[in-house]
């Protein structure tokens, strides 16, 4: 029988789709040449075209005129999600953009496999939101409608560090419970488990709203939004005396999803008036000009890439901000980041706690942490990992096909619970 559920991990940084043909997982190419696709979104001012995944990115690096937006899983189930925006001359809210990435994304999945897809399973976070369990339901009911206005007629969910211990229970020593850890670029989510056969049992999974897009925050507000004016001062339009800078712009631009809201003509008035008052022009010039020439997107990926390097081990990354002011840069070293991510190691840390007494298994009783997901890449994690559970042994699955490939398989299982039901 040919496939005729989707499989698609939709991820805050990248999003994959695969399926389970005669039991074997099949990747799909949706983009040209790789498994997963970045999810991002360039809307042109010129053709009112919608363009996706590299070739979003490459449209925004080029130069062309538009919007470029990421990290739009972030925003599901709040009040933004539905909110009209002026995005590139058209009145959009991000519930219709989503929709229109997931309609494109069947569409390639069925022009590259010939089969035609109506049925989705797709990967969710433990928790979308942490602290608010009305948000956090919110979110799912956001993300289900969307499917549905993409054209999907049945959708299913699976929690995320789940689809990935099905397709990595077989990773490393067998011997007792093991231990996903699965951070994405928006959560954390871990799921205890045991092997069981040819599958596997969940014994508990939680998880926290954290995750790569929040390190880039860090890094980006204490090393970049500094060259920007954050933590000045300002001199009173009338009196004696300075304040601080309003520190809520520099925020909003360090937030990969909030970024393309601050291109308003209220945003850049705000900013020319700080530069006016600035105690430190030159800087708070800087700010008019990222807003103005509306450069946020470069910016967040310059520090992108300085975490990267910092955490392959260069002594000294830097930030290169020249599309800002010529020659501009920062420096991020390995030890300097190491301290601004403490409070997220911290955070990790305890999640991954609380999921074990979740489980009510002592951390020496785990026999392999699996290391799942593109931020869990960065050192700290690992560090983490090891530390709670001294006795494990560290697995590095497929960081960005791990959760894609387990929903693949239990599509299996999807299509087993229908045919019961005929």
């Amino acid at each position: 029988m040919l496939p005729d559920m989707l499989a698609i991990d939709f991820g805050t940084s990248n999003t994959a789709a695969a399926v389970l043909h005669d039991g074997q997982i099949r990747r799909i190419p949706v983009e040209a040449g790789a498994d997963t696709l970045p999810t991002a979104v360039f809307f042109a001012a010129a053709d009112d075209g919608m363009r996706i995944g590299a070739e979003a990115a490459r449209a925004l690096t080029d130069g062309a005129e538009g919007r470029y937006m990421r990290a739009l899983k972030s925003v599901l189930g709040t009040p933004l999600f539905h909110e009209d925006r002026l995005i590139a001359g058209r009145r959009r809210n991000l519930a219709g953009i989503v929709t229109a990435f997931l309609a494109e994304l069947r569409d390639r999945a069925e022009a590259t496999t010939g089969l035609r897809f109506r049925r989705v399973l797709s990967g969710r976070p433990v928790h979308f939101h942490t602290r608010d369990a009305a948000q956090d339901a919110r979110a799912e009911i956001d993300l289900r409608a969307c499917y549905l206005a993409a054209g999907f007629d049945e959708i299913a969910f699976l929690a995320e560090p789940e689809a990935a211990a099905l397709a990595c229970h077989g990773l490393g020593r067998a011997d007792g419970p093991g231990l996903i850890v699965d951070i994405g670029g928006g959560t954390s989510d871990f799921s205890i488990f045991r092997s069981a056969g040819a599958g596997i049992e969940i014994l508990a999974s939680h998880g926290i709203r954290l995750g790569g897009t929040d390190f880039d925050r860090s890094i980006s507000l204490t090393h970049a939004m500094p060259a920007l004016g954050r933590g000045g001062q300002l001199r009173r339009d009338i009196g004696p005396g300075l304040l601080p800078t309003p520190g809520a712009i520099y925020t909003e631009l360090a937030n990969w999803a909030m970024i393309p809201f601050l291109y308003t003509p209220d945003t850049r008035r705000q900013a020319r008036e700080m530069a006016r008052l600035a105690v430190d022009r030159r800087k708070m010039d800087r700010l008019v000009t990222v807003l103005e020439e509306e450069l946020g997107h470069d910016l967040a990926f310059a520090v992108e890439r300085a975490k990267i390097a910092a955490n392959s081990g260069m002594q000294e990354a830097r930030i290169a901000m020249g599309f800002i002011e010529r020659g501009l840069s920062r420096a991020v070293h390995p030890e300097t980041m190491d301290r601004v991510l403490v409070r997220h190691r911290a955070a990790l840390a305890d999640a991954a706690a609380q999921t074990l007494q979740m489980a009510a298994i002592p951390p020496e009783a785990i026999g392999r942490v699996i290391l799942v997901g593109g931020s869990s890449l960065m050192g700290l994690v690992a560090d983490e990992a090891l530390r709670l559970c001294p006795r494990a042994e560290l697995v590095r699955s497929e960081a960005f096909t791990a959760v894609v490939d387990g929903l693949a398989l239990a599509t299996a299982g999807q299509q087993a619970g229908r045919d019961n039901t005929r």
